[in-house]
């Protein structure tokens, strides 16, 4: 058997699947396309999370655009973030190449152009669907953590929270909590300290400052109502297609610590709020994660246990993650060791911290009798990768440098035309436009303290109308004048000293 033959049984062998799967492309050997060597993904590994990594301009932009495509396909809903704007094109057919052509016929894969049902989605003033939460709906823990609070201002803040539902205090902004911060050391200073114990002034200073710090981001937009219901991220369109949800982030891209916000409170909530799945079939949903180094940059040591600590778990709820970044060593070890799927496209060595990097990421990936790892790594084409997944026993597979089929969508943004006929077509959109600004604390403590300081002023004002009005009495009364004179008192005086002889 020749050694191509032999490499074709190990990748068919290796990649063998009997319940659903997608395909991403062929296994190349000697860098040239095995026909038919077909690499595939279980769908029941896909809640496994995974990485696609490279450098900038090898691909994998297009790869996460055709994992997206193909699992929406599949029915499955993705969510994907949008940092650099290029995604919007997957909602439009591809025109079409032909090398697109040519790739897919080494690849052994019919190419067949399709659009694809999109929600675009934001967190700032963009068009789009408005992606809110509230400050409640945080908690006290996750906004101590995304703050990077120490343990004693991370108390200060339970506290409050705590004040907030005793009290009926509906926390839904920024402006909200910042009030009762300021509630707490203030007016409400003998309230609190009486039900709750002294909070520090120096303490809730340093809270305010840090909440001013995440505002200057544009958090402001963030919190508030109404919350977006995390459910709507799992719709499936009439023709059985999952939504693919881009959210527009190419404005917050020098706000890392808005977006690492956003996304552990999304993250947060899922977890909160979808079923268990057990050991399902099939993802319920797939979030993409891209320039994920801009979440871990940011990232406190208390914020990255917490992101460790949701990768690890929320896969028994279905949900699978998959980050996007130019280096593997970009990702934490924590987390890396828990991602199943790896797609690493070429790594360029200029510098000697380079060629360290690249020997960190082989070694990474299982050993192969087909490939030196370290050399395939820098001699990757675009839309070429290492390929490493898990089969459905969650075994790893064959390495696989694989040539990726394309995109079915276009591989450009949409036109203004275009996007605008995609949000006016939305039912989020409709559903969560309209910003509602009820009274929440910050209202109900205003009204508090209003009410307070006008007792006061009336209490205060009460002993000195009395005092004056018994003054201007004794001024004016003639009778009472002379019976508390001191010459009338020391005439009765002595005729009581007459009379006692």
């Amino acid at each position: 058997m020749s050694t191509k033959d032999q490499f074709f049984s190990h990748i068919e062998k290796g990649y063998t699947t009997k319940g659903d799967f997608i395909t991403v492309g062929a296994a190349m050997l000697d860098g040239e396309a095995v026909t038919n060597a077909h690499v595939k993904i279980p769908l029941k590994t896909l809640n496994r999370h995974g990485l696609i990594a490279g450098a900038t301009g090898t691909g994998k932009t297009k790869t996460l655009q055709v994992l997206a495509e193909n699992l929406s396909e599949k029915g499955i809903p993705v969510l994907l973030m949008d940092l650099k704007g290029d995604l919007s094109g997957i909602a439009q057919a591809s025109p079409g190449h032909p090398k697109i052509d040519e790739r897919h016929a080494k690849i052994g894969l019919p190419f067949e152009a399709k659009g694809f049902p999109v929600e675009i989605l934001s967190l700032s003033e963009q068009d789009g669907v408005k992606l809110r939460a509230t400050v409640s709906e945080f908690g006290p823990t996750l906004l101590s953590r995304i703050l990077d609070l120490s343990e004693t201002q991370e108390g200060i803040v339970a506290v409050v929270f705590k004040y907030c539902d005793d009290n009926k205090l509906p926390l839904l902004d920024l402006k909200d909590f910042k009030k009762v911060l300021q509630y707490a050391t203030g007016s409400g200073k003998a309230e609190f300290t009486k039900e709750y114990g002294r909070i520090s002034t120096s303490s809730t200073g340093t809270i305010l400052r840090k909440i001013i710090e995440l505002e200057q981001q544009g958090a402001d937009l963030f919190f508030g109502e109404k919350s977006f219901e995390v459910d709507d991220l799992t719709r499936i369109d009439t023709n059985g297609k999952g939504y693919i949800n881009i959210i527009r982030l190419t404005d917050i891209q020098d706000r890392p610590k808005l977006f690492s916000t956003f996304m552990l409170s999304l993250l947060a909530e899922i977890y909160s709020t979808f079923p268990e799945q057990g050991d399902s079939d099939r993802p319920e949903l797939i979030l993409f994660i891209d320039e994920a180094h801009l979440i871990f940059k940011e990232a406190s040591k208390a914020l990255l246990d917490q992101i460790e600590s949701i990768v690890k778990l929320i896969r028994s709820k279905g949900i699978g993650l998959y980050f996007v970044t130019q280096n593997p060593t970009d990702v934490p070890n924590e987390v890396l060791s828990q991602l199943g799927l790896k797609v690493q496209h070429a790594l360029r060595a200029f510098t000697a911290r380079d060629r360290k990097a690249i020997k960190l990421t082989a070694e990474n990936y299982p050993e192969s009798e087909f490939y030196n790892t370290k050399e395939v790594l820098t001699s990757l084409g675009i839309g070429e990768a290492l390929v490493s997944a898990l089969d459905e026993k969650g075994r790893p597979t064959p390495l696989a440098a694989t040539l990726l089929r394309a995109p079915m969508s276009r591989m450009d943004v949409l036109t203004d035309n275009e996007l605008e006929s995609v949000i006016k077509s939305s039912k989020l959109v409709k559903k969560y436009g309209e910003i509602i600004d009820r009274e929440s604390a910050y209202e109900i403590l205003n009204e508090k303290i209003e009410k307070a300081e006008k007792a006061a002023e009336v209490e205060k004002a009460k002993p000195k109308a009395r005092r004056t009005s018994t003054r201007k009495s004794t001024r004016q009364n003639p009778v009472i004048k002379v019976l508390t004179s001191a010459t009338f008192i020391r005439g009765v005086l002595g005729v009581l000293k007459k009379v006692l002889r």
